[in-house]
């Protein structure tokens, strides 16, 4: 069975609402955070000991943009997806990868170095990143000043990926970075019933106690 490794709310969400989207069959494996540290035998899976990592037959993948991506090109091309031949096809691929490089990294070290680890005094790095952050959600705004989804008139990956850094935002104390027009675009979508599922189960599953070993 396909099987993800997750901790609540990180962007293992991608991966996870991709799935409900899809309707696969995926054992859901909840970790402690740090999982590097609390979940023996998680190195051995994935040496950075990050989340999510997939793992589908003999596939192991780490990067949750890349694995929504991975899973709509092998089981939802035509719906998830996007074709080389498609008009849409380059932006579908560039908003996958703005979604990670562009609009989470900067939240990442925000909530690091301003939240997490505000005693080391680079709280002010971090409220920077947290400006560049809202700054560089200029791209999206413009797309989507005339279009319901991304890419091709119709909901993709992209849309999932790029959603779940808005939705980061509010998790960390970054909403009022959002713009209100993006905000509306992300409740639009956090409507639709896969969104929902992954919520649920994201919500409802128990990590493994520390010093477990990954199943």
């Amino acid at each position: 069975m396909m099987r993800l490794y997750h901790c609540g709310g990180s962007r293992g969400l991608r991966a996870l609402w991709t799935i409900e989207e899809i309707g696969l069959d995926c054992d859901l494996v909840a970790l402690p955070f740090p999982p590097r540290r609390l979940t023996p035998g998680y190195l051995d899976l994935n040496p950075l000991g990050t989340v999510p990592t997939l793992v589908d037959g003999d596939v192991v993948m780490t990067e949750s943009s890349a694995i929504a991506q991975y899973l709509a090109t092998r089981y939802a091309p035509d719906t998830l997806g996007l074709q080389p031949d498609e008009a849409d096809y380059a932006a579908y691929l560039d908003f996958l990868h703005h979604a990670d490089a562009t609009l989470t990294f900067p939240q990442t070290v925000y909530l690091r170095y301003a939240v997490l680890e505000a005693e080391r005094g680079l709280a002010e790095a971090g409220v920077l990143y947290a400006d560049w952050f809202g700054k560089r959600l200029a791209k999206l705004s413009r797309r989507l000043e005339t279009r319901r989804y991304l890419c091709a008139d119709r909901f993709t990956v992209a849309d999932i990926a790029v959603a779940y850094a808005l939705l980061l935002a509010r998790k960390i104390g970054l909403g009022d970075r959002v713009p209100e027009p993006l905000t509306l675009w992300f409740d639009r979508l956090a409507e639709r019933p896969a969104y929902k599922r992954a919520i649920a189960r994201d919500e409802a599953a128990v990590p493994l106690a520390p010093g477990v070993a990954v199943p």
